[in-house]
């Protein structure tokens, strides 16, 4: 299993060449995009070759899927991605209703047609908002699932625990589209304020070894994508949760 890191996790502690060279020898062979590192997609694929680090996923946003997709996917190209992941969308754009919930699914759907008669695989990432129920009793998640039924499911294990769902029942039921994962960690109670309350993968109360064995049996999961929203120590982070998924195997 070669590891991922989403490079999101390491924003606050560039230079981006002193973030590749140590991820890389800590043993990770991968990366995960997002917006903060398009802008020279040739400069950044020249220092990802000259670590041996490869791209094969990147988060792009919404707008840029919908309204400047040959960018996105000349980027995509450029950086070697062969999976691109809408990650994300701002408070004003969440529907309160199932019909609202359905026509953001419908975008998607329109998307993932584009991305893939170009020859790439697109999906949607989760965060917790998707978990929490609408007045009309509408799961978000389960619409877009439902009414954009070709997308993959990049699935962040923690944002799920913390909408308060059990990710284990979302990889039992759903995991077919599951296609790549994001592996975070909650920390107790208390712990970890000044990181937002996250945690190094394995050093929070989610449990990871269980986890993965029903990644395995249930998913399609091919990328394994290291996260910390906000690291206090990056190299910490990265140290220990190589560490960390290298004992799931």
């Amino acid at each position: 299993m070669n590891f991922s890191l989403q490079l999101y996790s390491a924003r606050n502690f560039t230079p981006w060449e002193q973030v590749f060279k140590s991820i890389a020898a800590l043993g990770y062979k991968q990366v995960e995009g997002y917006g903060g590192v398009y802008d020279d997609p040739a400069a950044m694929r020249a220092l990802l070759d000259e670590h041996d680090l490869t791209m094969p996923s990147g988060h792009f946003s919404l707008d840029a899927l919908e309204n400047d997709l040959s960018t996105v996917l000349t980027t995509a190209s450029t950086l070697g991605c062969r999976s691109i992941f809408c990650p994300h969308i701002t408070e004003d754009l969440r529907a309160p209703d199932l019909p609202g919930w359905q026509a953001f699914a419908k975008r998607l759907d329109t998307i993932g047609k584009k991305v893939r008669a170009s020859g790439y695989r697109f999906g949607w990432h989760n965060h917790d908002f998707e978990f929490s129920t609408c007045e009309d009793g509408t799961v978000p998640m389960q619409v877009i699932l439902d009414s954009a039924p070709d997308i993959d499911w990049e699935m962040d294990i923690a944002w799920i625990a913390r909408g308060g769902s059990d990710p284990a029942s979302w990889i039992a039921s759903h995991g077919s589209r599951v296609t790549a994962i994001h592996v975070k960690d909650i920390a107790a109670s208390g712990e970890c304020t000044d990181e937002d309350g996250w945690a190094d993968v394995g050093h929070g109360t989610l449990d990871w070894p269980t986890i993965m064995k029903l990644v395995s049996q249930h998913t399609r999961a091919e990328l394994f994508i290291a996260e910390h929203d906000n690291p206090s120590d990056h190299d910490r982070f990265a140290q220990r949760s190589i560490a960390a998924m290298q004992s799931f195997n």
